[in-house]
């Protein structure tokens, strides 16, 4: 028997075999146990069955992955791969059970064990390989590349302990080891025969060889082994998965004998402990020289053991090397794997003995680039100095990229030195390399992520590129999976929509349009409103395990969850939240609708203002909710360790959502999106992917407050002074006094005085006193639109029924049609 025939034998590839029943599974679930979990079944865990359902699903997609790579082997095309530092991918039991279309017959086969799948579920820790939106959307990109077949795979690091779990002490964030992978990650294959070697430091040699032409040699460098996992990613009733391929360091030597013998035994495992730190932790803190390097080194081992991945699979399918960008195209999720463009070059050449100029070209026709932010602190910059000692090949490369760069700028610019400066990829000034301009110059095309971050981005910081090479840049808003986002976590809106229209949404979310017309059905709306309410529950009883605090659900749930950040103003939110419980205290408003507000998201553990904020949240939420005069019409709760489990349960539980950035630095966002497709109506600013949400929904559907990008930029350049604010708002003086007088925090009444500094003569660089006053207006306005809920609750279907442009799939669609040129894989079902 064939390979394939052994396949299709015992495969559950196609769903409607006649022997693909519950029996067929509880035999399948029991083998598992026995030979791969090694437990009894009559006394098994729920752990146990945790991973005996695990190792099923992971069969069957190994399976898939298996025929996959037979028909990419033999297709030639070409494939794209993504690289990134984080991927949030969540829980990944139940929404591959539902990709797969195992439910109703997994539940039945594991009831004959006594055993429950939403238990068995439960089981499964977040993967700690990411932090915020950047990992939440590479995970959706990699879910879909997998939902419509193209032809990809993801690469990233295998963080043993992530960025940190988040506790709350004494109203403080206190950082903790993730321990995720404690129990073991049974998704992954440990792959022992891919592992590649990673250098580091050394010197270089260059001479001519025996041609004549220049080489140079990259010798005594200090090694590190990557050693490859993998994990398959299934998609949504589709034949395809994608594969994200996660690397771990190893020491080229575990263990020197000739020190252990002298006794010195912590000297002996030295070499293993210094270079398994590179995938340690994500993101190690960089405030320091030391910090700075080891950040350095762990993005250079993610992109080489990559690279040199890629190379390997290239060279056993192809033959000329200067066909690999035909067959390859390599893009770069934010500038953390920028280095990929030198180490490219430097394998070309220094493997392949390409010239430089060839090499360069063929680097320029493979590389794609998304920036993520417009914050010029966000771009990351190397110090020369770091780079000369850590990686002096890569810094000698490029300087040679950057000389041949600015010959380009001189013919085109000539006489401008201004511009010649702003180009360059070093800044000579600083002393840094620029990797953002590093990404720009190596790539054939630039997108943002939202309409306006796109203008924003070409009009801004990186005009002059734009204006030299205007057909790279693009645009690419971004997406959710709606698998996840509404399918799996909402499950009792999903079947109220499947019910009302059908389930052709599932797969091609514009098809939401179809509920537009149900907003106005009175039964339906109950019905939506009674789904919402029972999610509110929910939430509550996460939030009450968490904090011990006890919210009311039929309160407004009004929430923010995201990174905690000076730009994305939980601060602001605060503002009003003190602003609510001064009138409440003055007696001012009687008819106040009650409101449960909650905030959750992680502070870089070395971004001070950040973690004060997370403290005053929780010192005004312990105030607040311990003072008899608020009669339940105010609480406040901080949700420690926000996770994309936890968002599971957040986004279908809440009815506002805060999208308050500043005007013209959010690139885009999705959680506005994923709120807003689980009913939830947003109060936002003019920022990011809220105005192409506001264009969908409509005027009458969204709260927007605020300034515009262009009137930000325009206050600032005009001498914005945030005393002028403070002085006409009593309210706002009243506010920011209580916060400064330490009403919050009797015990340390100066605990705050540096928010408070920073705000009114720092220059309040987020603007937040200058948008205080249109915020606490449009707080009004939804409480007044709250207050009557049938127009409320015809709004969130209208939102829900209007998200169908912000589906993942369709930015994957326009990354691969108009950037990857990528075709969809024609597999068998």
């Amino acid at each position: 028997m064939t390979l394939d025939e052994q396949l299709s034998e015992s495969s559950v590839h196609e769903h409607d075999r006649p022997d693909w029943n519950a029996t067929f599974i509880k035999e399948k679930l029991v083998n598992y146990m026995v030979h791969d979990v090694g437990k009894d079944p009559d006394i098994a865990s729920e752990r146990d069955w945790y991973y005996a359902v695990v190792y099923f699903v992971r069969g069957v997609l190994s399976e898939r992955r298996i025929r996959q790579n037979r028909y990419l082997r033999d297709e030639k095309g070409r494939r794209v791969y993504y690289l990134s530092m984080e991927y949030l991918i969540g829980r990944n039991l139940m929404r591959t059970v539902l990709d797969l279309d195992l439910n109703i017959l997994l539940r039945e086969a594991l009831s004959e064990f006594e055993q429950d799948l939403d238990t068995i579920v439960a089981c499964e820790v977040d993967a700690a390989l990411g932090n915020g939106g950047l990992g939440r959307l590479a995970a959706c990109i990699l879910d879909s590349i997998a939902n419509q077949s193209f032809p990809g795979m993801g690469y990233g690091i295998r963080y043993e302990f992530g960025m940190f779990s988040q506790s709350i002490e004494e109203g403080m964030q206190v950082e903790h080891p993730e321990h995720w992978l404690r129990h073991g990650n049974p998704w992954e294959f440990e792959q022992p025969n891919v592992k590649y070697r990673v250098r580091f430091n050394g010197k270089i040699l260059c001479f001519k060889d025996a041609d004549g032409n220049d080489t140079c040699q990259w010798v005594d460098t200090k090694d590190v082994v990557a050693l490859a996992f993998d994990v398959p990613l299934s998609g949504h009733k589709t034949p395809s998965i994608t594969n994200l391929r996660l690397w771990s360091a190893r020491a080229t030597r575990d263990f020197d004998l000739s020190y252990f013998n002298e006794g010195n035994y912590v000297e002996a495992v030295k070499d293993k402990a210094v270079s398994e730190n590179l995938s340690k932790v994500l993101y190690p803190n960089d405030s320091t020289l030391r910090g700075q390097e080891l950040r350095l080194k762990q993005e250079y081992f993610f992109v080489s053991s990559s690279l040199q991945d890629i190379m390997e699979r290239f060279k056993l399918e192809n033959g000329d090397i200067r066909q690999f960008p035909k067959r390859v195209v390599i893009h770069l999720n934010d500038t953390h794997p920028s280095l990929a463009v030198p180490e490219l070059l430097r394998l070309f050449c220094d493997e392949y003995g390409l010239e430089f100029d060839e090499a360069w070209d063929l680097c320029r026709q493979t590389f794609t680039y998304t920036n993520h932010t417009l914050l010029p602190e966000a771009l990351e910059t190397w110090p020369i100095a770091i780079m000369e000692h850590v990686l002096p090949r890569h810094l000698q490369i490029l300087y040679k990229i950057n000389h041949q760069h600015l010959k380009e700028v001189k013919h085109r610019y000539p006489g401008n030195s201004t511009i010649l400066s702003r180009m360059s990829l070093i800044d000579d000034v600083s002393k840094r390399v620029r990797m953002a301009h590093v990404c720009i110059v190596g790539s054939y095309s630039v997108n943002g992520v939202a309409e306006l971050h796109s203008r924003l981005m070409q009009a801004g910081m990186f005009k002059d590129f734009k204006e030299m090479r205007p057909g790279v840049f693009t645009n690419v808003t971004n997406g959710i999976d709606q698998h996840r986002w509404l399918n799996m976590s909402n499950p009792g809106l999903s079947a109220l929509i499947k019910e009302s229209i059908g389930d052709k949404w599932v797969s091609d979310l514009p098809a939401l349009v179809e509920l537009a017309p149900l907003a106005d059905d009175a039964g339906f709306r109950r019905q939506f409103h009674d789904i919402k309410r029972a999610n509110k529950v929910r939430l509550a009883q996460l939030v009450a395990r968490k904090t011990g605090v006890e919210l009311d659900p039929s309160s407004m749930f009004d929430v923010q969850v995201k990174r905690i950040h000076e730009y994305k103003r939980q601060l602001l939110n605060l503002m009003h939240v003190v602003t609510r419980y001064i009138r409440i205290r003055d007696g001012v408003e009687n008819d106040m609708v009650p409101r449960s507000v909650i905030i959750g998201g992680k502070a870089a553990p070395g971004y001070h203002i950040a973690k004060q904020i997370i403290r005053l949240i929780n010192d005004v939420a312990s105030t607040i909710n311990n003072d008899p005069a608020i009669k339940g019409l105010l609480k406040l709760v901080f949700l420690p360790n926000y996770n994309v489990s936890k968002a599971e349960i957040i986004m279908p539980g809440s009815e506002l959502s805060e999208q308050i950035s500043t005007p013209g630095m959010e690139a885009s966002g999705t959680g506005n999106m994923k709120f807003a497709l689980n009913g939830a109506l947003t109060i936002g600013t003019l920022d990011g992917a809220n105005i192409e949400i506001l264009e969908e929904v409509g005027d009458d559907n969204i709260f927007i407050f605020g300034m515009t990008a262009d009137e930000a930029h325009d206050l600032r350049a005009g001498g914005y002074d945030p005393t002028l604010y403070f002085e006409k708002n009593a309210e706002l003086r009243r506010v920011l006094e209580m916060i400064r007088d330490g009403f919050f925090c009797p015990d340390d009444p100066g605990r705050y005085s540096d928010l408070y500094n920073n705000l009114l003569f720092g220059g309040d660089h987020f603007l937040l006193l200058a948008d205080y006053e249109a915020y606490i207006a449009c707080q009004k306005q939804v409480e007044a639109t709250y207050s009557n809920q049938d127009r409320w609750n015809r709004m969130a279907v209208l939102n829900t029924a209007n998200m169908g442009k912000f589906s993942i799939d369709r930015t994957v669609r326009t990354y691969a049609e108009n950037v990857w040129k990528v075709k969809p894989m024609q597999l068998k079902r």
